[in-house]
């Protein structure tokens, strides 16, 4: 048996949905039926913009990348797939349909940013740099640093071993790196950047929440002292942490919870410390989102 498949079958029995790779590290070309990218009568995919789409590939060879890893021993060792394993150069995997999120980091500058700003995780050694696997998954996203990429959902890691360390959650931060740079922008002339007033949670916005002000009060104040304490760096990661907390103290009210208030704050408190308002915008959807709720 060939060697790749032969380990595709291995990490396939471990969860983990695999696809061939050829040469240049790129996913063998889509199928003969969708080559053209054309939707037509009988053909499964349509073509290639169904990779925008969350969900598995059910054409019967390989077909748009990470939406055709499968687990599938069957599909796996199809006369289809043998050919493209025949053709191909490396195994790789779906970290998403595995429920993982692999930062890729390319460089050793990156893979010393990530060992000062990341918790420590199972890591493995890669040509340039390293992977960090963590448990969970979330949106991808190249170029959130340096040399650094997020490969969760709708996205492919190449496999280059068990590694070594274990696998620690996914971080907050870690999930706010799609949303922009770390480092805040120095206030103007030194001083602390003005916010518009924000007005303060209560029941006239929030008549469908389950909690007492006196709750929601302490909660917001602690988050926002916590953006508070990130003057130089972080307080978009810190923004995004907050957001999701709070909102995820919310999802079994019957609402309305004045959420959109809430994220106000929030969002004054990181543009306070110099994160740019879209930045700290984002930081917070993001953040609602990531807790399954969202501004109202």
């Amino acid at each position: 048996m060939n060697p790749l498949l032969q380990l595709a079958l291995e990490l396939a029995r471990l969860g983990l949905p695999v696809l061939p790779l050829r040469a240049g590290k790129s996913p063998l070309g889509n199928c003969p039926a969708c080559r053209k990218n054309v939707a037509r009568p009988g053909v499964v995919c349509g073509g290639r913009p169904n990779m925008k789409v969350p969900g598995p590939c059910a054409c019967p060879a390989p077909c748009h990348a990470w939406a055709a890893a499968t687990t599938d021993p069957t599909v796996l060792t199809s006369p289809p797939w043998v050919r493209a394993w025949r053709e191909a150069e490396a195994v790789a995997y779906h970290p998403g349909g595995a429920g993982l999120t692999v930062v890729d980091l390319d460089h050793a500058d990156a893979v010393a940013w990530a060992r000062t700003n990341l918790p420590p995780t199972l890591t493995v050694a890669t040509t340039r740099g390293e992977h960090w696997v963590y448990r969970g998954t979330m949106a991808s996203a190249n170029g959130v640093r340096p040399d650094i990429d997020v490969k969760s959902l709708m996205q492919y890691a190449r496999w280059l071993g068990y590694g070594t360390g274990i696998m620690a959650p996914l971080p907050d931060a870690v999930r706010a790196l799609v949303v922009g740079e770390e480092a805040n922008r120095p206030p103007t002339n030194g001083a602390r950047l003005a916010s518009s007033p924000t007005p303060p949670w209560s029941r006239t916005v929030a008549a469908g929440c389950r909690h007492t002000e006196r709750y929601i009060h302490t909660g917001l104040q602690r988050g926002l002292a916590k953006i508070a304490d990130c003057p130089e760096s972080g307080a978009g990661s810190q923004a995004f942490g907050v957001a999701r907390f709070l909102a995820a103290q919310h999802t079994r009210c019957p609402g309305p919870c004045g959420l959109d208030t809430i994220a106000q704050h929030i969002i004054s408190a990181a543009v306070g410390v110099g994160v740019p308002h879209d930045y700290a915008t984002r930081a917070v959807d993001r953040g609602f989102a990531a807790a399954g709720a969202h501004a109202a």
